[in-house]
């Protein structure tokens, strides 16, 4: 049976590692040449609102930098939410306001999180401003992400998707909003709002969410290698280049 190894665990919304060594769920079945592609896959659960997802793709991003073999090596985004719940309009509430309710702190203390994450943000280059982010509902942003996976533009999807949640405060809940983001990307109009004014893809979201359940994801960002290797949160670029070296050894090796 194959086995993730569970690197390294990091707490939602808090920027501290708790270090593990723990073997966790098996990986479900897939189509046996979903794999077979010539590189190493590298799968990523993640939230376009989750802070720690847009820092620990740059913090990824640098480690490949400075791999000798990224060549080798591809990236598949998955979806996940953070909070399914939310409702699809967006909240008129401040981030400040909504983490302090979703996690029954003062307002003080979120502002003060918030701030230690801006901080966070800006060793990796980016430059978070949470006064004009919106709280919204990721659930079509998501469909979106994968119409772009299927034209080969995941990554740019997300790169732009983040950028305009924690820096340009867009309203990813705004339909034109998102047909504007998605037109950027490269993706055909038409094809948007085909997308939006229907289903298609809902299914596709549903069943990332239900392998990362599946798989003891508890957190994101969730960085899968090789589907054996885990490494949870936005961990320094040391630790995704350790990472990133055995399992590619391991890969190569097979």
């Amino acid at each position: 049976m194959n086995f993730l190894i569970k690197i390294l665990l990091i707490p939602l919304f808090l920027p501290i590692a708790i270090k593990s060594q723990e073997k966790i769920k098996s990986y479900p079945k897939t189509n046996k040449n979903e794999m077979n592609s010539g590189k190493m896959k590298i799968e990523i659960w993640s939230d376009i609102m989750c802070p720690f997802c847009y820092i620990g793709k740059r913090h990824l991003e640098e480690a490949l930098k400075q791999f000798t073999d990224s060549n080798s090596i591809e990236i598949e985004w998955h979806s996940y939410q953070l909070d399914p719940s939310m409702p699809k309009e967006a909240n008129a509430k401040t981030v400040y306001e909504y983490l302090a309710e979703r996690k029954g702190i003062t307002l003080e203390h979120s502002k003060a999180m918030h701030q230690n994450v801006i901080e966070m943000a800006k060793e990796a280059g980016l430059h978070y401003n949470f006064d004009i982010a919106k709280v919204a509902n990721s659930f079509e942003a998501h469909r979106l992400i994968q119409l772009a996976k299927t034209q080969n533009l995941g990554d740019v999807a997300e790169e732009r998707f983040f950028k305009a949640y924690f820096m340009e405060g867009k309203n990813l809940c705004d339909t034109l909003t998102l047909i504007e983001l998605a037109k950027e990307i490269g993706l055909n109009e038409n094809r948007i709002k085909e997308v939006l004014n229907g289903t298609e893809f809902t299914s596709e979201v549903n069943q990332d969410i239900s392998v990362a359940n599946q798989i003891g994801v508890q957190g994101v960002p969730f960085f899968v290698f090789n589907r054996k290797y885990a490494v949870s949160g936005a961990q320094p670029v040391e630790t995704f280049l350790n990472v990133l070296q055995k399992s590619f050894k391991e890969w190569k090796s097979k």
